[in-house]
């Protein structure tokens, strides 16, 4: 085997593309394989199971490097070519595992509902398809990677020449995100890189770079050739302009109407039913998920000349989008003022009674926060915790909306009860169209509002209940321009046609909703605190299944001992980087710029661990196991309420220090056990194999939830203390 000519660049370089790809994988694959967006940690852990198995295999004579560009391409074309298949042919279904079965919400999948006449593909087997493909994509790099290390003497300044690269492929790659660079760029900047390292550029590795630029840069054409495709820091966009339709990640997102003409009816009904209530007109309102604008421009039209609005969205492209193209105009109007912001940090820092209308507009994302859990964009806007920062956010008068195709009567269960418990009112409930009554296991094939008052007898809400009591229905047409001109509560609709939409308080139940979504455990979309085995414990099968596959084809190298501390090492760390994500989120907001602002402090923790190591050079490691221990048992036992609570000066500095202070810890004891490495590729491997199980173990927080989950973190830690090797 020849060893790198330049192995400190040749380290930092593998490096720095390594994570580069990584991220561009996850966000190209999750957003091109249909229904993936929903399980990018699938990806996440395919480049880690490919890097394991390359740094295994650092020794071996054959050169996997050649693999890796034949094999993007082969999984871009594949990529497109299911996505084309599923949009082209209306009888192929995908079976998320039961897409009523009521147990795990995915939004979108229960469009097309498998056939059992027609063939419909488990979910499991596209996403083994690709974590297969991209694990063996990333074994050539992991390959080059171990040869770097191989090539150091000095295993902490190797390791520190490594995280430096690793930062530098967050650092560019957010750059990339923040310019919204289309996504074909990305594989650009990879495949040259890639062929920095190839020792042979045969012209079929020029052919399969071509195919897979193409393959990323035709997506669009796939849709439509209409449609304008736009990689914002959060999805693939697709805009219809001419229709006015937004797709995400391969499904219906928004649709930009004139909300008074055919499609409003949704976005005007609560402002509809307080007017004809005659409830005093609201003239502080925030709209949580403002989007592209619709649910804005419905409360402008009925609001005062001098009432003021604030529209939240985090997405922004979808902003952007609004801005420019809405029919009705409403970002332009001098009464809203547009906020690029998560909805639940903006709820937690507005002021007390600043409100008297809340609303949720359809806030439902089609992404994961990030590849390293379960957490969607919106998962922490419906905890216990939110509504009680909505509470304080509503005027003593305020009134609470909340509207989507909710789908489960579980879910709305869930709202109605958290939304008495915080606000101190029964809710009113109405499905549009009519449904007289809405149990936990019913399935809701309409849209569902919630209306909640600040506190008992609210003045506003109590006129509405009043008037359905008296009128018996509201009558809402489907062109609310139509509503403009007539009182529409009475027994009958205002004039016989077939425009009309009767609207009723239904009859909610929600005996038998034994917990409801905490900060700790937010996911309003689990019925129970249980793995799903379908998919979720049908896809951990295949990771497992797949990976020791891989691992016995790649890597038969010759173990002097078993790893186990580099490996338990590496599990932890997985968990422990899930909670820093989770808690910061939680913290300052869901935003990619946090995200990319937590990867790029572990990151900067982990090279001062390796500063340390290399000044001070500590041979006994158990005061930093621990302090390891320690501090992961303070993250475990305080509640994220408590530093929710402490003031803006401080809540940054106690934050940080609870979250990176473990990191720092784990850092010193990785560097300083891997300084004394006589094969460095075999104990990285062992280190990234072990984040595949830390990957895996994080589907245990839809049972325990974030905060508990550092207990198996803990548990990790203490084997790979247990499991170290012993000083001769």
């Amino acid at each position: 085997m020849k060893k790198p000519g330049r192995p400190y660049q040749d380290l930092f370089l593998i490096s720095f593309i390594i994570l580069f790809f990584e991220l561009a994988c996850i966000r190209w694959f999750g957003a091109k394989v249909i229904f993936l967006t929903y399980f990018t940690n699938i990806v996440l852990m395919a480049c880690f199971l490919g890097m394991s198995v390359g740094c295994f295999a650092a020794s071996r004579k054959k050169d996997y490097i050649q693999m890796v560009i034949p094999l993007a391409a082969l999984s871009s074309v594949l990529a497109t070519l299911v996505l084309l298949a599923y949009l082209k042919f209306s009888r192929l279904a995908v079976d998320v595992g039961g897409q009523l079965s009521g147990q795990f919400i995915y939004f979108g999948t229960e469009w097309r509902l498998p056939d059992p006449a027609a063939f419909a593909v488990p979910l499991w087997v596209i996403n083994g398809v690709f974590f297969t493909l991209i694990s063996l994509m990333f074994v050539g790099l992991g390959q080059v990677m171990g040869r770097a290390f191989a090539a150091i003497p000095d295993r902490v300044k190797a390791y520190t020449a490594n995280v430096a690269g690793s930062l530098a492929g967050i650092v560019v790659f957010s750059v990339f995100s923040w310019l919204w660079i289309p996504a074909f760029v990305w594989f650009a900047v990879s495949l040259a890189v890639f062929f920095y390292f190839l020792k042979r550029k045969a012209p079929i590795q020029i052919l399969a770079a071509a195919v897979c630029i193409c393959a990323v840069s035709a997506g669009v054409f796939v849709h439509s050739r209409n449609s304008k495709e736009i990689w914002s820091p959060y999805y693939k966009i697709l805009y219809g302009r001419d229709e006015g339709i937004i797709s995400a990640n391969n499904q219906w997102h928004q649709n930009m109407v004139a909300v008074a003409q055919e499609y409003g009816l949704l976005y005007a009904l609560p402002h509809l039913l307080s007017r004809d209530a005659q409830v005093e007109p609201f003239k502080k309102i925030l709209v949580i998920g403002s989007g592209s604008g619709n649910d804005v421009a419905a409360a402008l039209k009925y609001a005062d000349t001098d009432s003021r609005i604030d529209a939240v969205e985090i997405d922004p492209a979808i902003l952007s989008i609004g801005r420019a193209d809405h029919p009705d105009r409403p970002y332009s109007d001098p009464r809203v003022r547009a906020h690029l912001q998560d909805g639940r940090k903006f709820l937690h820092e507005s002021p007390a009674g600043a409100y008297d209308l809340i609303l949720y507009a359809l806030v439902d994302s089609v992404v994961l926060h990030s590849g390293y859990s379960n957490l969607r964009l919106e998962s922490f806007l419906f905890t216990k915790e939110a509504f009680e920062d909505i509470k304080k956010s509503l005027a003593p008068d305020g009134v609470l909306v909340l509207y989507n195709h909710y789908r489960q009567g579980w879910i709305v269960g869930r709202l109605v009860k958290m939304a008495a418990e915080a606000l101190g009112s029964e809710p009113l409930v109405v499905s549009v169209p009519f449904m007289e009554k809405i149990d936990l296991s019913s399935y809701i094939p309409f849209y569902t509002m919630v209306i909640a008052g600040n506190g008992p007898d609210n003045p506003r809400l109590e006129q509405i209940r009043d008037m359905f009591g008296g009128q018996g229905s509201f009558w809402a047409n489907r062109a609310p321009v139509k509503n403009e001109s007539v009182r529409a509560f009475g027994p009958q609709p205002p004039f016989p046609d077939d425009d009309w939409v009767q609207v009723r308080p239904a009859e909610m139940e929600t005996e038998g909703l034994n917990f409801l979504p905490s900060d700790a455990w937010p996911f309003l979309y689990l019925r129970d605190k249980t793995i799903p085995f379908k998919p979720t414990g049908q896809g951990a099968l295949v990771v497992a299944f797949v990976s020791l596959a891989i691992l016995f084809l790649f890597s038969p190298v010759k173990f002097t001992r078993p790893r186990w501390q580099m490996f338990f090492l590496g599990a932890g760390f997985m968990l422990l980087e899930t909670k820093s994500v989770v808690h910061m989120a939680l913290l300052f907001g869901s935003t990619w710029v946090v995200n990319s602002f937590i990867f790029f402090s572990i990151l900067v923790m982990i090279l001062l661990a390796n500063l340390f190591v290399l000044r001070l050079q500590p041979r006994d490691l158990r005061p930093f196991y621990a302090g390891l221990l320690l501090s992961l048992l303070v993250n475990a036992f305080v509640p994220m309420s408590y530093f929710l609570a402490l003031p803006d000066i401080i809540r940054p500095l106690f934050s940080c220090a609870v979250v990176f202070i473990p990191v720092f810890f784990a850092g010193v004891i990785f560097a300083a056990a891997f300084r004394e490495s006589d094969h460095p590729d075999v104990d990285m491997g062992y280190n990234i194999a072990g984040v595949i199980l830390g990957g895996l173990s994080e589907n245990l927080s839809l049972m325990l939830g974030f905060n508990n989950l550092l207990f198996v973190a803990v548990l990790f830690y203490v084997f790979s203390a247990l499991l170290r090797p012993r000083a001769s």
